[in-house]
């Protein structure tokens, strides 16, 4: 509220500046409150609406940017445009010499470099004015291991063609151009190219170019399990170890029955459902797992959820390096930990293949009931992990799932 409060006041302080108003005290009336006039308005020049940046001047601006028309007679405005898309007008921000207004936020198809002011007749002012659209904003694959020739789903905003094309162009690292088999907005599925290789994608669309730097293909940064080149031997389990329908090589399987029909937590599948990596049974160097700071770090891995799994959490535990032969940690109430329900919002959950799983580690902070602890682990608790699928405060229904997990890593946060 405090903030609302503090922006009302500055956009408030704009318009009195703008419009050379003098603030002197009144009665009961309001000598500036909106009234709409006739004619035709005009337009000096355009600003940004802070009294702090009062000479800035500017002839463009991105979408959704609140900008301020200074002038004269905009209270006979009715309508304003931005090429070919209408922008919301408040009263509360007009004056005869400002308006206040909002870039609308959605894409020009007639992009006109215009800006077009409607009075109370229908007359149209014209007013030169550039709408910046961002380059293409990548936030997500699908799943960031696809086998070459394999379609890849490639999330984000902005994800235009470019000109002369119906779809924008995609480059796996090494620089390598990608068949695109579709795209939208927001979305862009693409055949992996042969050749691909660990690293950021690239999509360049008419607007401008961008590299991937919230994901990376088949990203091996920070990587703590692969089942490959590294397992969880030596810790209290060390997991069933699969491959068949792998996405790259081994993988560690979960399986089993689950049923908390008598209250969460009423479920200890631990053969079935977990897997135990101590550094210190393992052989790892004594120290953390990983070495980028746990509060801008995100836990990934790939996931394949086989058949319906509808309760209990995957409950992802960083523990000390050396574990002194004990699991206790996984009901002890006070170890932080990462809480995964996927089946909680729609009562089950399976997927369509493999996908990738990201988990701010900063959201490690509950206990195995869901309870917050409100606080994450401190650095030199991070040389061992546990993955364990049981309780998480929620009763679901009773299941049997098959869940295949591979490619455990942690990465920065970007």
């Amino acid at each position: 509220m405090k903030n609302i409060y503090k922006s009302a006041l500055k956009v408030a302080a704009v318009l009195l500046v703008m419009a050379g108003v003098l603030v002197l005290p009144a009665c009961n009336d309001n000598p500036d409150a909106y009234k709409s006039t006739s004619g035709l308005p005009t337009v000096s020049y355009v600003r940004i609406p802070d009294v702090l940046s009062s000479d800035s001047l500017i002839t463009h601006a991105f979408m959704n940017t609140t900008i301020a028309l200074v002038g004269e007679n905009l209270t006979s405005v009715k309508q304003v445009w931005f090429n070919d898309q209408q922008a919301t007008l408040n009263t509360s921000f007009i004056t005869s010499n400002a308006l206040i207004v909002s870039v609308p936020n959605s894409i020009p198809s007639n992009v006109t470099n215009k800006i077009y002011l409607i009075n109370t007749t229908g007359d149209t002012v014209k007013y030169d004015f550039g709408v910046d659209v961002p380059s293409p904003l990548l936030s997500t694959m699908d799943c960031e291991y696809v086998a070459d020739g394999g379609t890849a789903v490639i999330n984000g905003n902005y994800l235009l063609p470019v000109a002369g094309s119906d779809n924008p162009e995609v480059y796996f690292t090494p620089n390598i151009k990608a068949e695109v088999v579709s795209s939208s907005l927001t979305q862009i599925k693409v055949k992996v190219p042969v050749g691909a290789s660990m690293g950021p994608v690239t999509v360049k669309s008419r607007y401008g170019t961008t590299r991937s730097t919230a994901f990376y293909f088949r990203d091996t940064r920070g990587m703590i399990l692969d089942w490959d080149n590294t397992n969880a031997s030596g810790g209290w389990r060390s997991g069933v170890i699969a491959s068949t329908d792998g996405i790259s090589g081994n993988y560690v399987k979960f399986s089993g029955n689950l049923d908390d029909s008598k209250g969460a937590g009423s479920t200890w599948n631990e053969d079935g459902f977990s897997f135990n990596l101590w550094g210190s049974a393992n052989g790892r160097p004594q120290g953390d797992l990983f070495t980028t700071d746990p509060s801008t770090s995100v836990l990934k891995f790939e996931i394949n959820v086989l058949s319906a799994w509808s309760c209990c959490a995957l409950q992802m535990i960083f523990t000390p390096w050396s574990t002194s032969g004990t699991n206790g940690y996984i009901a002890d109430g006070s170890t932080p930990r990462g809480l995964w329900k996927p089946w909680e919002t729609t009562g089950s959950y399976t997927t369509d293949g493999w996908v990738t799983v990201s988990m701010p580690l900063k959201d490690f902070h509950y206990t195995q009931t869901g309870t917050d602890l409100q606080k994450i682990q401190p650095v030199g608790n991070y040389g061992g992990l546990t993955f364990f699928v049981y309780n998480g405060g929620v009763v679901g229904a009773a299941c049997s799932p098959e869940i295949h997990i591979d490619n455990i890593r942690v990465v920065p946060a970007e």
